[in-house]
């Protein structure tokens, strides 16, 4: 075996593999290995008084600490709830047998192992919940050294392992060195159960839909295009999945929601990543209104879920999600932080206007683009406390039901919390006839050289041929979302595996190429 792109630790650890190996033991035993407690388990709930309770237990985990005292060691081993300490002392795990075997294998231990011990749960002289070990098993034999996390006396984490290359990366070491990171992916998932309960308490019905669509319709935004070989056409991931959801309002679901895995092939940053999750539900005979107050109270119910309060520490901000949430106009909105009144501008006046104001823009951006550029870089970030910015222009909302009192505007809100969005949502728009036009628009606006504009989806113009009700719709970031609930400045701190540049490696590489 060649050990050339290796470093010396790996190659000592499989020095001690092979000599495990010549010792008859298996350092990759049978799975199967009865676990009965677990780490915080045993110290939450273990007294003196109950001490009979945990008179034999099982526990399994990974080595984290060893101290050698000679005839006795203490091993520090994590499990999915925690860390707890092994006493093993040499007479208990091989009475009356040979002792040289037992310090072969322990003397063969490194951190990373993995290993089972079985016996009874005391507390030391020091008051350290411990389990005194009277079995001990090798489980599984770790080849790679861990990255070193330095503790004081108390536990207390002072020289952390946080190179962001490293954590995102080699996610599965990160949770091992940073266990507290778990805690925001344990939270994450409490948030999408919350939303899910919440939903299916109100009757909502969770639906799938096609990842794989020959139209990337549902939004503006730039697609990943890939080829169906058997069927010899162009095939889009999803950018969004807006419009099946709405086949489905056609069909007569009254109410629809879907956790959609979504892609859109453009830039990366801080709270943007290539593959992401949003919440989407539509909602026969509703409108906008109606869904800002479901959004409120389904806000307050997640903070509360995850904070207990709907006050939730955000950076050095506290943020209450205590409902009503304030209501502007977007072009009031862009008054209100320029000064500045663009709800009568033509394209040619807000063009002039972004340039007053230092704001790039480009030949093909429309009159909805341009409204979206003065809303992005001057007031969407002033927003700190939940805003829900309303009342859209028409050229901005190619899939949103005209205004019912306000012409040149659509019904929409976009809900801001921390200066971003968290939500989008419309009155649907459910005219056949105004959305073939809307859809004309953006292939113009296509011609113009805009990439993000949208396809014309004519199976869905079909759909609302058919009829569509009044409807409702939303989509929610979810990966924002536990940004927001769980304090973490960036998509990658609440994605187990974000999106990374290839990794330059000596491991010899192999690809695989289509004959």
């Amino acid at each position: 075996m060649s050990y050339q792109h290796l470093s010396e630790q790996e190659i000592i650890r499989r020095e001690k593999l092979q000599e495990l190996t010549q010792l008859g033991i298996d350092a990759y035993p049978a799975p199967l290995f009865p676990v009965s407690h677990y780490s915080g388990d045993i110290k939450a709930q273990f007294t003196e008084e109950n001490k009979d309770q945990f008179a034999s237990v099982t526990v399994a985990g990974r080595v984290m600490t060893i101290n050698d005292k000679g005839k006795v060691f203490f091993i520090k081993i994590q499990d999915s709830k925690g860390q707890i300490q092994l006493y093993v002392k040499k007479d208990d795990i091989c009475p009356g047998e040979d002792k040289t075997l037992f310090d072969k294998v322990v003397k063969h231990l490194d951190l990373g192992d993995i290993i089972g011990v079985s016996g009874f749960v005391f507390i030391t002289r020091t008051g350290e919940t411990s389990v005194h070990a009277q079995t001990f098993t090798l489980l599984t034999k770790s080849l790679k050294p861990l990255p070193v996390v330095k503790r004081d006396a108390e536990g207390n984490v002072f020289d952390a392992v946080t190179d962001p290359e490293f954590r995102y990366r080699q996610r599965y070491a990160d949770l091992i060195v940073n266990p507290e990171v778990r805690d925001t992916f344990v939270k994450r998932t409490r948030i999408i159960n919350t939303i899910r309960d919440f939903l299916n308490q109100q009757g909502a019905l969770e639906v799938d839909t096609p990842v794989l669509q020959s139209i990337p319709g549902g939004a503006a935004a730039r697609p990943f295009t890939t080829h169906h070989n058997a069927l010899d056409i162009p095939l889009y991931l999803r950018i969004a999945n807006e419009l099946y959801l709405k086949r489905l309002i056609v069909a007569g679901f009254d109410w629809v929601y879907e956790f959609s895995r979504n892609f859109r092939n453009e830039g990366m940053d801080r709270t943007h990543n290539p593959e992401f999750t949003v919440l989407e539900w539509y909602t026969a005979y509703k409108d906008y209104l109606w869904m800002m107050e479901v959004t409120e109270q389904l806000f307050e119910r997640l903070a509360i879920a995850v904070h207990g309060t709907t006050d939730v520490p955000v950076g050095d901000k506290i943020i209450s999600f205590k409902a009503p949430f304030k209501r502007i106009s977007i072009h009031d909105a862009i008054k209100e932080n320029t000064g500045i009144d663009v709800s009568a501008m033509d394209e040619d006046q807000l063009r002039a206007t972004c340039k007053q104001l230092h704001i790039g823009v480009t030949p093909s951006m429309g009159k909805g683009k341009l409204i979206d550029e003065l809303f992005g870089n001057t007031s969407e970030h002033t927003y700190i406390q939940p805003t829900f910015i309303i009342d859209y222009p028409v050229e901005m909302s190619p899939l949103t039901k005209k205004h019912r009192s306000k012409p040149g505007l659509v019904e929409r809100f976009e809900l801001m919390i921390n200066g971003k969005e968290l939500a989008n949502a419309y009155t649907e728009l459910n005219d056949p006839i105004d959305q073939r036009e809307r859809f004309e628009d953006q292939v113009k606006l296509m011609e113009r050289g805009d990439d993000e504009a949208m396809y014309i989806d004519y199976d869905f113009l079909r759909a609302l041929e058919y009829g569509m009700p009044p409807t409702s719709g939303i989509g929610i970031g979810i990966d924002r979302l536990v940004m927001l609930l769980t304090n973490q400045p960036s998509i990658q701190d609440v994605l187990l595996f974000p999106q990374m540049r290839p990794e330059k490696t000596n491991e010899p590489q192999t690809t695989k190429t289509e004959e």
